[in-house]
């Protein structure tokens, strides 16, 4: 098993990618922290993994607070002693003309998509520096690659989650620490469903334009997601893996 006797963080694990990724990660070995805002979802996705035979705790999050997020790393040290992984998935947003944002949006948008990225690394890397060794996955937005209208605010916060992976790639390689992104194209989540809500047509006609006619599955990110924090991706730093169906090429 891929994931053996290593501890994983996942933000944002209660629902769509970050529950997939958190089974995934479980059922190949790993201790799952499944950090979410909503903490009966977090409990869940744990009891289903515990059922199932693997480990996990719930931990509640709110990533656009600093001290929400090193009390989480606490109890995930005071648990399991070591995290290994850090899955920063955890994001928000809402689709509207830049025009009609304010500033209480925009501090909304970055809080959540980027601000908690720098969160959640600032908490696990002294650990992972200390022991050198982690495996560090941003979940970004191909929004980030190429700009997506309607989602201006979030296209900027995803595009500096990707910048902000390569910097920290860059530094902390010295410490056997790889840091990659993960950019999901149009996934059937809840954010998905929300976003869809008044915006049929544009999203029928997205999807229309994806090559493999479908929008992704939250278990087909959540194996990219894997792959980079496994010893299949030792020698793999830096990157932005684009899982999207096609819908942009690079």
């Amino acid at each position: 098993m891929r994931f053996e006797n290593r501890v994983a963080v996942v933000t944002g694990g209660g629902s769509g990618i970050g529950r997939a990724t958190s089974i995934f990660l479980a059922e190949e070995g790993a201790a799952v922290a499944v950090a979410d805002l909503d903490s009966t979802r977090a409990s869940q996705v744990a009891e289903e993994i515990s059922s199932a035979g693997g480990k996990a705790i719930g931990v509640t999050c709110d990533v656009t607070s600093t001290s929400d997020v090193r009390s989480m790393v606490k109890k995930v040290m005071d648990t399991y002693g070591q995290i290994d992984i850090l899955v920063s998935n955890a994001g928000w947003d809402k689709v509207m003309p830049f025009v009609d944002t304010n500033e209480e949006f925009w501090d909304k948008v970055i809080g959540v998509n980027y601000r908690g990225h720098l969160a959640c690394v600032h908490a696990v890397l002294p650990h992972m520096i200390e022991r050198e060794y982690g495996r560090i996955v941003l979940v970004a937005s191909d929004a980030g690659r190429v700009g997506s209208s309607g989602e201006t605010v979030y296209s900027g916060a995803k595009g500096a989650t990707i910048a902000f992976s390569k910097a920290i790639a860059r530094e902390v390689a010295r410490y056997s620490i790889n840091v990659n992104c993960v950019a999901p194209g149009l996934t059937d989540t809840a954010m998905l469903a929300a976003v869809r809500e008044g915006n049929e047509r544009l999203m029928d006609a997205i999807t229309r334009s994806i090559p493999l006619r479908r929008v992704g599955k939250p278990e087909e990110v959540a194996k990219a997601i894997c792959f980079m924090a496994s010893p299949d991706a030792d020698y793999i730093t830096g990157q932005t893996l684009s899982v999207n169906g096609g819908l942009t090429m690079s």
